[in-house]
Parts: structure tokens; sequence; C-alpha cells
């Protein structure tokens, strides 16, 4: 097989889920094999009535944010009037993709102008429904502005000044791996170098998960029990994550820091294959394959796939179905390390796809496997389970052979079919680069915000962030700071 065009390099990630504020702590959850699931915060139920609801329990288990409503709007450019009528996934969409890019090491103003693509994707909070009940949006100007899901991607843009396609994917549960795959063929078609992509999540009203409840997706037990035998549906998320992309031979060339390569990405529909809410082994094999052959990558050098792993009776079983399908077409004899980020976070929906990929690419630069959760034995419904598939459940080191480059795949599948599949590989060895901070004195820690509490914060978070990292070059810091603020307190840019 012959590879066309560019790989693409992940030079920059952010992600956000309760108690975790950026990727320090969430590589750290990982490690440690801990869950974000909890009840939905009292103070976010004032006017719901999902308490009185029957399975009112189950609706109000999961990972849920403890407040949506911090934003700096002064920083993001927006009054005070229009930050109130924007539902929130709109401002945590800015927060992260500002974040990415600082973590990118691109100062901010120097994409100004640029064709740089966003596509980012997400689902409706029900804001606009708490909005319309309380009369909130009546006579409010920026109403329709706020309500609007595709201006996520159109404010993200606005705040870069960045030119190229601004975009807002929707494929269901899917949609941000799709997203992130619509990105990758703009890289590699030519049409720009650099993009930014992810999803994200919220749910401003609980009671929008009861059409989950009915279709028998939310776990009575509060628990994702991925390819176990108690699978019975999955807990909901809040958060989301995102990536900048930037072709390969460019970020080598600038010695961007490369958590990991992207080699390979299909996309795919199930078609008539199963009823629509199931999801297709037939559509992830072709999305799996298509994704292999893109990468000229065999499946039997591939170490781990990061499955969309829902802890549904009929998702597990469908899904190493359609994995199984890739064994035989492909010739694979040695079992599959799989697992799923939904043990630990839950299900984001959209933002599903994204969250995965940002665990698995931590996985990948750091050559470490992580604990899959709430796994005991695996689901009666695969038969030969051991045969194929491994699941890890703690922390180890990459399973991979010595000689070739660490390599994974990520999954995720839409309600409606659409099915997406990408191919990581370890990013190439690149030489240090001396910087000034090899040769300098003393430099000063430089901080800035745009108010005084905003900048008292940012001290905080850097206080915290170095303290945690004992391994850090106070040198580097302070040059970094000074530069292009690239070493960044996770949580936060200058807010």
């Amino acid at each position: 097989m012959v590879r066309a065009g560019a790989d693409i390099a992940v030079i920059g990630m952010s992600c956000r889920f309760p108690g975790v504020p950026g990727l320090t702590e969430f590589w750290r959850l990982l490690v440690n094999g801990e869950s974000t699931v909890a009840t939905f915060p009292e103070h976010r139920l004032t006017g719901s009535t999902v308490s009185s609801h029957p399975d009112a329990a189950t609706l109000t288990t999961g990972s849920f944010l403890d407040a949506i409503d911090g934003f700096d709007a002064a920083f993001f450019g927006t009054g005070g009037a229009e930050a109130a009528a924007m539902d929130p996934t709109q401002r945590l969409g800015l927060e992260l993709a500002w974040e990415a890019v600082e973590d990118a090491r691109i100062p901010a103003t120097a994409l100004a102008g640029r064709e740089v693509d966003v596509v980012v994707s997400t689902a409706p909070s029900g804001y606009d429904l708490l909005r319309k009940l309380s009369g909130s949006d009546r006579d409010d100007h920026y109403a329709a502005l706020g309500s609007s899901g595709a201006l996520i991607a159109n404010r993200i843009s606005s705040l870069l000044d960045v030119r190229g396609m601004s975009f807002c994917a929707d494929s269901g549960q899917s949609s941000s791996l799709v997203a992130l795959a619509l990105a990758c063929d703009r890289i590699r078609s030519g049409a720009v170098e650099l993009a930014i992509a992810g999803g994200v999540h919220l749910i401003t009203d609980p009671e929008a998960g009861i059409s989950l409840a009915n279709l028998g997706a939310l776990s009575p037990d509060g628990r994702c029990f991925t390819f176990d035998d108690r699978a019975n549906g999955f807990v909901r998320g809040e958060g989301g994550a995102i990536v900048v992309l930037k072709r390969l031979d460019l970020a080598v060339a600038d010695g961007d820091h490369i958590y990991a390569v992207v080699r390979g990405w299909g996309v795919a529909s199930g078609g008539a294959s199963s009823r629509m809410p199931d999801p297709s082994p037939g559509g992830q094999a072709a999305a799996t394959l298509t994704a292999l052959e893109r990468a000229a990558v065999d499946f039997g050098d591939v170490d781990y796939v990061e499955a969309h792993g829902t802890g549904t009776r009929l998702g597990d079983p469908a899904e190493l179905a359609g994995l199984r399908e890739v064994f035989r077409r492909t010739g694979r004899t040695r079992p599959l390390a799989v697992g799923s980020v939904k043990t630990n976070v839950g299900h984001l929906e959209p933002a599903a796809g994204i969250v995965g990929f940002v665990k698995t690419a931590l996985c990948v630069d750091r050559g470490q496997l992580v604990p899959s959760l709430n796994f005991r034995s695996p689901n009666p419904a695969v038969a030969d389970f051991a045969r194929d598939f491994e699941v890890a459940r703690v922390a180890q080191p990459w399973p991979g052979q010595p000689g070739r480059p660490r390599r994974a795949g990520v999954s995720a599948f839409g309600m409606g079919g659409t099915t997406a599949h990408v191919i990581l590989e370890q990013a190439p060895e690149q030489p240090p680069t001396p910087t000034a901070a090899q040769t300098a004195g003393v430099l000063p820690w430089v901080l800035s915000a745009r108010s005084p509490e905003a900048l008292r914060a940012q001290a905080g978070r850097l206080r915290e962030f170095v303290a945690a990292d004992p391994s850090l070059s106070a040198a580097d810091v302070a040059y970094s700071l000074r530069g292009e603020r690239h070493v960044r307190a996770p949580g936060g840019g200058a807010r």
C-alpha cells in the first residue's frame, strides 16, 4: 500500500472534566485508575423537577462539572450581556481552544490572518430552553447567537482571527472524532497546514437524559461496565477536549513538541446493516480498515485500541465483533489490548471521541497503558474473549514490540450509524533544541492578565503546576513564560 500525502502531528491538547482542569490532572486520574462519576451538583438543580422522576437516581448520576458559569468575558472580547446569552458550551469551547493553542507553544497573535481550520462538535445543552422558561431571552439581542451550536467553531475562529474552514460537525456520538478526521483530510490535502479540532459537552438540564433512560442506554448502577458481564448502560459526562494539528514535516522543522502522529483515519456508515440506535460491526470494520490502509500500517502492529466502549448490552459485543472482522480480514493473530475512557469520565456524547483520542495520545507519548475501570469478567455475549482481547486493569508499560513505534487506534460510534477510527503512532525522535534558558543567568517569571483577580488566579495555578512537576527547570519555565507562555498552569490561560 502506498500512503498519499503527509502525516499529521498532534502538537497541542487541552481538556477539562470534573475536578480535572487540564492534562496534568487528567493523566494522574488515568494512571491512578480513578473516576469522576458522582451526582449532579445540588446548586445546579434549581428549578428542575428531575428529582421527582422515577429514574431520578439514574439521571442525576454521572460526571458533572461543579460550576459552568465561570467565564472571563472581557478576556474573550465579549460583553457581559452577550456572555450571559451564550450557551456554556460556547464558553467552554473558547477556553479549551485557547488552552490548546497555548499548549502548542503558539502565541495566539501569531495565528491572526492565517488559513487555520476550526472543526469542533457539540450537542444542545438545554441552556436555550432554560432561558426561555425563565424569560431571560425575551427581547435579548444576543439570544439567537447564544443558542447556536454552530457558533462554537465560529467564535473560536473569531477569537484567534483565523480564516480557514470554521465548522461544527454533528454525527451523533462520533462527532468529535469525525471532526478530527475532517481536519486531517484538509491538512493532508494541502488546503491548510494547521487545524484546531475537538468537542465539548454540557448538560444544563438533567431532564434531557430522560430520552436516553427510556431508550435503555443509561446504567441504573451509575457505572460504565465496559466489556464486563455487568454491562447495562453508560453514565453521562461533561467537559471536553481540543487538539491542535499540524503537518508533521513542519512540526519537526519547527521543533514542536509532538504528542503523537496521526497516521490514518476512516469514517464509514453502517447503512441498513442494523437498527438505527445499534452500532454496526460492518461500519466499524470498514472505518478501521480504511484508517489502516491510509496509514499503511498492518493491524498486527497496532498494540491498543481505545474503544467507543459504552458498556451497553448491545454496544460492546457489536464493537468487538467489528474488531474481530478486522482480525479476520487482516490475519492478525495476537490479542489486542482494549479499553475505554468512559469508565473514568463518563460518556461525553458528541465529545466522546476526542476525549478517547487525547487519552490515547498521552499513553502513546508516555509509553504506558492505563487501567480501564470496572472490568471483572468478560461479557458472555463475546465468545472466547481472552483469545482476541485483553483489558488493562493496572497501569503498565506499553505492550509493543522492540524496534517499532508504539501504535494505537481510537474508535467512536454515532447512534445513527456513523463510525470513525483513527490510527496514532509514537512521534519520531527529535534532537533537543537548545534554548536561551540554558545560557541565561536569572530570568523573571512573567505573568499577565486583564484584571488583578485574574492575575492572582494565574499565579496560583502556576504555583500548583510547578509544585506538581518537580522535573521542571526554573530557567525553562521563566524562558517559556517570557517568550511564548507555553508552560501553562493547567486549567487556564491569562484569565
